[in-house]
């Protein structure tokens, strides 16, 4: 390869066949920088008011607000759950009686049942936020988990 063949390589330049409908356009564009020089090199303006990617940025938001009351549902279960397991073990310091066991006792298996219940209620949430947003598929496989898990948890109780 000759020097201009190999400078000519190396560039990632793409070249782009512009619509012949715009007023004044060139046949073809070498666009090194973006959609952004694209459309400077072509005259365009960036998009409208009402274009595609702001029609999309509502739904975007409430995906976004749907995770964070996830996250905050995940944050919350396990934030309590070890404040009640480290309350426990601060009562162990406490001289022993039978109130402190039963203290002790329920705040651990409080702890350890709300750690349990979390995922649940984060599955039950995200279910309902899909279904929100249309997403039926997806709303019935939470739905069908959820049964599964409360079978299973029937099931075990009466065994």
């Amino acid at each position: 390869m000759s020097e201009p063949e190999e400078a000519r390589a190396a560039r990632t330049s793409v070249s782009v066949a512009v619509a012949a409908d715009h007023a004044g356009a060139v046949p073809n564009v070498a666009v090194s920088g973006g959609a952004a020089s694209l459309r400077s090199q072509v005259g365009q303006s960036p998009p409208e008011a009402g274009s595609a990617e702001q029609v999309q940025h509502p739904h975007r938001e409430r995906a976004v607000a749907g995770d964070r009351w996830i996250a905050r549902v995940l944050r919350i279960g396990g934030v309590v759950s070890g404040g009640m397991f480290v309350l426990s073990l601060g009562l162990e310091s406490l001289p022993q009686s039978e109130r402190v066991h039963v203290a002790i006792d329920l705040l651990r298996k409080g702890a350890a049942s709300l750690l349990l219940v979390t995922p649940v209620a984060r599955l039950a949430l995200s279910g309902t936020l899909l279904g929100l947003r249309g997403e039926w598929r997806y709303t019935m496989i939470a739905a069908g988990v959820l049964g599964l898990l409360a079978l299973a948890v029937g099931a075990g109780i009466q065994a």
